[in-house]
Formats: structure tokens, sequence, C-alpha cells
């Protein structure tokens, strides 16, 4: 008997939802393991934020909310919006979800027609394809390497438009190489979609309050005016407050997108959680120094990883500028031995290696669509982190290179 559908084919699991499973089913045999795959700040909610939520359900908040959202949380999304990003929207022109990945599978199946093409620049977020594929859609990869620090190119967005493309994804800061785009990156790929205006816009902005060195986060429709009404600011709580479980995100876009994508969901799920949806309307008006907190704990833990991977031999790190992930090169041990005499074939051997000889759990980079390359989530504790690195050392210095 056959119960899975054709489509669903040559769609893949979540790699980092994959690893982080195996992990804790090696963790639960006894093994010594150390989880690096999955991407969740490992912060606890913010207290005003679960009391808000406390407070909701005495209230009686418990019935079914709105399939688009609250009006309470679709003002405080505007009003944030507004605010850090200088981008006007009406309660028309918001939807709220469970969780971000909903708001971007609503506005997909909205708006896919069949063998539609959809641009996604790699290293990119690996569901991101297989919701493409899921819904009949054709995921075209652009390679972004580590040349232009993981950065979409305005010569390589031109040359991979085609008539069919319906879609460009953008993911600002990135998953998985933490890129952050400038001003000047911004408006040059407005300007190649100027030209193109059968091609809508998603920018994934989930990262956003998640950057170092100072750098300043521009949202793609700020800078980009003129494309604002083909554009779809992708958003949420669960990155920037500790909010993971909650599965509360949002999206501001055209109404008629909007409308299309609120008939989709009506017919999935219906509205997000009541309760969670209170606890975001407390998260985005309230006090926000959790949230830098978290930030320059993040940017230590980001400054750690780099400086190590620096000093290990035949590894090589970009240093991100935001998220909370390390996309770790590994060209240089394709082709070395294990102790074993295993080869290493590719980055899923390495992370093979990693996991049975370091009891390291992280996510090789053909996950993402740019190999060779891993990643590891930097949202652990200094001390997880150092011991990490310290057994990815010790394991990489046992391969043999060369003939």
């Amino acid at each position: 008997m056959k119960y899975a559908s054709s489509r669903l084919a040559s769609v893949k699991p979540s790699a980092s939802a994959w690893v982080s499973q195996a992990a804790k089913l090696a963790k639960a045999a006894g093994e010594d393991i150390i989880d690096l795959g999955l991407g969740e700040p490992d912060f606890d909610t913010p207290p005003h934020i679960i009391e808000a939520a406390y407070e909701a359900g005495k209230a009686g908040e418990t019935r079914y909310p709105p399939t688009d959202g609250t009006g309470d949380l679709k003002q405080a999304i505007i009003e944030k919006f507004k605010r850090d990003n200088h981008l006007d929207y009406e309660p028309s022109q918001i939807i709220i979800s469970n969780g971000a990945k909903q708001v971007i599978f609503n506005a997909l199946m909205a708006s896919l027609e069949l063998d539609d093409e959809v641009l996604l620049c790699a290293p990119y977020f690996g569901q991101y394809k297989d919701m493409v594929l899921i819904l009949g859609g054709v995921p075209v990869t652009i390679q972004c390497g580590a040349e232009t620090h993981f950065r979409l190119d305005a010569a390589s967005l031109e040359k991979a438009i085609t008539p069919k493309t319906r879609w460009l994804f953008l993911n600002l800061p990135s998953n998985p190489a933490g890129a952050v785009y400038t001003e000047d990156d911004l408006r040059a790929i407005g300007d190649v979609l100027e030209r193109n205006p059968h091609v809508l816009v998603l920018s994934d902005e989930i990262y956003e309050h998640i950057l170092f060195d100072g750098e300043k986060f521009w949202s793609f429709a700020e800078i980009c005016p003129a494309l604002k009404e083909r554009t779809l600011t992708v958003n949420g709580v669960s990155k920037a407050y500790a909010m993971t479980g909650w599965r509360i995100g949002y999206a501001g876009g055209p109404k008629e997108l909007i409308a299309a994508m609120t008939k989709v969901q009506s017919q999935i799920s219906s509205g997000a959680c009541s309760i969670a949806q209170a606890a975001a309307v407390a998260a985005l008006n309230g006090p926000q120094d959790e949230v830098h907190r978290f930030c320059a704990a993040f940017q230590s833990r980001r400054d750690l990883v780099y400086d190590r991977i620096l000093k290990i031999d035949n590894l090589t790190l970009d240093p991100p500028a935001g998220a909370f992930y390390a996309y770790i090169g590994c060209t240089d041990l394709i082709g070395s031995k294990t102790p074993d005499g295993a080869v290493i074939e590719d980055d899923a051997a390495f992370t093979n290696f990693l996991l049975q000889d370091a009891g390291i759990a992280c996510v090789p980079g053909s996950a993402y669509e740019l190999s060779p390359f891993f990643r590891i989530s930097t949202a652990a504790s200094e001390a997880v982190l150092t011991e990490a690195l310290d057994r990815i050392e010790a394991s990489v210095a046992k391969l043999k290179l060369g003939n």
C-alpha cells in the first residue's frame, strides 16, 4: 500500500531537525553527544512575556482567534515595522501564523503555479526548497560562495531570472552563513528586480536583531520602497525573544497576497494560538533589554568560535555578521582518511566522522546546497562550545591528508 504522494519523493526531512533527533537518540542510549545541529536559543523566554501569556489565559483569551491574527498583535506588528524598519502597513496587510515557516508555506501555496521558478541563494535554509517542491514549483539555486561573503550579487541574480521566475527568496541575516547585506547590496538587487516586474520578493528577516560588530540591519522593502508592493517581509518572535516553542511568525505584504495567504491558512490551521499571540504582543511592545543581552551573548560566542576555528588546521570560517551559526569550510579535508582508513568523500562524510569520533552533531553543507562546509549552531553556552571545539580539533588532527 502506497501512502505518500509522488510529490513527496524529492522532499527530505529538515536536516537540522534530523541531526538533532539523532543526537537525542544517541544521548538516550548513553552516548556522550554535544548537539550543535538545531538553531534554537538556549535562553529562557523573558519573564514578562510568560506573564502576559498567563494573564491572557486567566482573562479567558482561550477561544478561536481570527484566522489572520488578533487585532492587538497586528497593531504591535504594525508599530514594530514602523519603529524598526520605517515600513507602513495596514491591518489587512499583516498575517500571523504558526511560525515563520507557515507564513512562507502559505505564501507559496497562495501564489505558485505548476513549474513556477523560485530563486534560492545557496547556502540557504533547506526547507525553502522542500516547500517549493511540495507545491509544484521549481527551485533554482544561485551559488553565493565565500568569495561574496555568501551574499547574492546583482549580476548572478540577473543571469538567473527567466520568464518563469515567480519569487526571489532573501534571508537577512542568513541561515546558515550569517551573511548581512549592505544598503548598496540591496539597492543593486532592487535595480535588477525593477527591470523584472514579474518577480516577487520574500525577505525572511527572522534573525533581524542578531547582528555583530556594530552591523546595521536593513529591511529589503525599506531600502527598495519601489518594490514594497512586490515584497513579503517575513519575521517572528522565535529567535530574538527565545520563543521557538510559542510558534508565532508574521509577515507584512500586499493586501491581495495576504488575503490569499489567509484563505490558505483558514483551511490548514486557522489562527495561531491565542495565548501565544498575547505573549508576542508583550515581546514586541515590552522592554527590549533581554534582546540586547541575548545578542551580546551571541556575539561573544561567535568570537569564541571564530578565534578557535582559525587555529584548527584545514578548517576555514568567514566570520558570521549575524544569526547564531558558523558555516565552516572543510575543503582541505575532503579526500583525507580516518584512522580506520575510511575516505572523507564529502562534507556529509565529515560530519558523520565528527559524530562518531567526537560526539559532535552538526549539519553538512550539502543540506544547504553549498559544499564542502558544515554548520554548527553557536546558540550554546561558551563552556559547551569550548568543549565541542576541543573535540573537533582533536578529531581533525586524526585525519590523514594526501596519499
